[in-house]
């Protein structure tokens, strides 16, 4: 099992930002597809945006483009999701993933993706 832990979730105003991050220890995310999801109360898991292991490649999910931006940073072995303008229906318990392939299947689905990390809840609120 890869041990990714993503963090920066937390409280934020509508309109608000947030940064999550995802990062790995004792290996490297370099050769991995990287996926974002989310999870809100008494739905299904839903991809929100994903990466390629180059980072030359990204795909998201219609209710999160144009606000949502996903980066790796290889060297950190860090990869970033920044959440700009959030909205109350963002609010969720957000995940990341590692696969071994990148796909543009759009959104992300979940079964291309074989670890994941515990997730952080992030609550979009006034």
């Amino acid at each position: 099992q890869l041990p990714l832990v993503e963090s920066g979730g937390g409280l934020v105003q509508p309109g608000g930002s947030l940064r999550l991050s995802c990062a790995a220890s004792g290996f490297t995310l370099d050769y991995y597809a990287i996926g974002w999801f989310r999870q809100a109360p008494g739905k299904g898991r839903e991809g929100v945006s994903s990466i390629s292991s180059s980072g030359g490649s990204t795909n998201y999910a219609d209710s999160v483009k144009g606000r949502f931006t996903i980066s790796r940073d290889n060297a950190k072995n860090t990869v970033y999701l920044q959440m700009n303008s959030l909205k109350p229906e963002d609010t969720a318990v957000y995940y990341c993933a590692a696969g071994y392939y990148y796909t543009d299947f759009h959104p992300p689905r979940v079964d291309d993706y074989n670890y994941w990390g515990q997730g952080t809840q992030v609550t979009v609120s006034s």
